[in-house]
Order: structure tokens, then sequence, then C-alpha cells
């Protein structure tokens, strides 16, 4: 029942700065992925979105700033944390960078320990459960460490690939996910699976959660894909 690794993306144009990040990065668990100039970033972002972006300000073909608007005024990547890094410590370029939509900024050189940890806060807004949270729901309660699901106390039987799907909705409960961003999330972009798929397994999640008795808690929204709540 292994969960996908959070997917950090790296934009940053200095050699050495990129190696650091990536091998530590690496390190704490994340997978990785880099580009060397802003527009490389923004073609990477449309490839796969990643769950943060680290994003160096000053960048060759466009910079850091650009990027981070262009992102942010994309509906399909405005969520995306963006962590900015920039060697400008004046607390007017901080304010341009947090105004430009960006959701943290260190200023260089920084703290590879104090750059983990708030990867791991922008994690924790935007998949909890990627970092070991235990996610609730009314009175469902997922543990993705021990990966134990229960709905009102009672533990309940799931296999792999419902474990994942359960844990997509419950990080965001409310929202309502097309049956080709489930296939990307749980299956992955490389999986040759028809979207057909996934109905079965949501009707196997739906059987495993109500097995006790309670109410379907997942809603189907038609021509538009699944929520839960």
């Amino acid at each position: 029942m292994v969960l996908p690794q959070p997917h950090v993306l790296i934009v940053e144009d200095e050699a050495s700065q990129r190696e650091v990040l990536l091998y530590n990065l690496s390190a704490e668990g994340f997978r990785t992925t880099a580009a060397t100039d802003g527009e490389e970033g923004l073609l990477m972002v449309s490839e796969e979105k990643p769950d943060v972006v680290v994003l160096d300000w000053m960048l060759p073909r466009l910079s850091g700033i650009e990027v981070c608007r262009r992102l942010k005024v994309n509906p399909d990547t405005r969520e995306i944390p963006i962590i900015m890094l920039s060697a400008r410590s004046e607390e007017v370029d901080k304010v341009r960078g947090l105004e430009t939509g960006a959701d943290d900024y260190m200023v260089k050189p920084y703290s590879i320990t104090e750059l983990m940890a708030r990867v791991r806060t922008q994690l924790r807004r935007v998949r909890p459960s990627s970092i070991g949270e235990i996610l609730t729901f009314d009175d469902i309660a997922l543990d993705s460490e021990t990966h134990r699901v229960t709905r009102g106390g009672q533990l309940l039987r799931l296999g792999p690939t419902e474990f994942r799907l359960l844990s997509t909705f419950m990080e965001r409960p409310g929202r309502v996910w097309s049956r080709d961003q489930l296939l990307d999330l749980v299956w992955g972009r490389d999986a040759y699976v028809d979207t057909r798929t996934v109905d079965v397994h949501v009707g196997r999640l739906r059987k495993a959660l109500t097995a006790a008795g309670g109410e379907d808690p997942l809603r189907t929204v038609r021509g538009a894909g699944y929520a839960l709540g």
C-alpha cells in the first residue's frame, strides 16, 4: 500500500545549488526533478504537476518571478506551493515575491535543514498523507504510516489501490476528481489503465466503507467524476 513519493521540482540554474538540493531532498524521501531555467521549469510543470516547486528568483530565459506569476494565474497549477529562493534580502523584494504568489520565501544563503522543514510545511497543506499525518473525515480515519483505515473505530479491509484512492479523496474532501486525474494520482502517469478501471475500484472502496452499514460518503458527479462528501 505504498503511496506515491511527494514530488519536488527544483528550478535552479546554479549547478552546485541544484545538486545540493537534489541530494538533500532525495535523502529526505522526496522524488525530485530539476530544471535549469524558467521556461524549462514551466514545461516540466505542464508535463507532470509536482507537489511543491522550489524556485530560484534569478533564472535565465524567464525569471522566477514570472514563472511564479504564470503558475499562480493558471487554474491548473495555482494550488501548487512555491518556495522562492533569492539572494535579494530587502523586505521590498520579499513582499514582491509573496505578492506574486509565492507561498514562502527564503534568502540565500539558507539553511538546508530549514528548507526541508518548509517543504514539509507546504506538503502538510496539500498532501498531508505523504508526511505521515492521520487524515480524518467524519468517522473515517486513515493512518498513512501504518496503512490502517477505521470507520467508527472499526478496522476496514482495503486493497492497495482502494487505500490510495481513499487517501486522495481524504486529502481534499469535497473536491471533484475526474477519472483521468485519479488515474494519474493513484495509478501513475505511465500506467496504461482504462478509465473504467477507476469506476471498478471506486465501487470496491464504497463497498468497504459501507461494510458495517454506514452511509456511502462518496459522491458521483455526473460527467465530472467523484468526490468525498
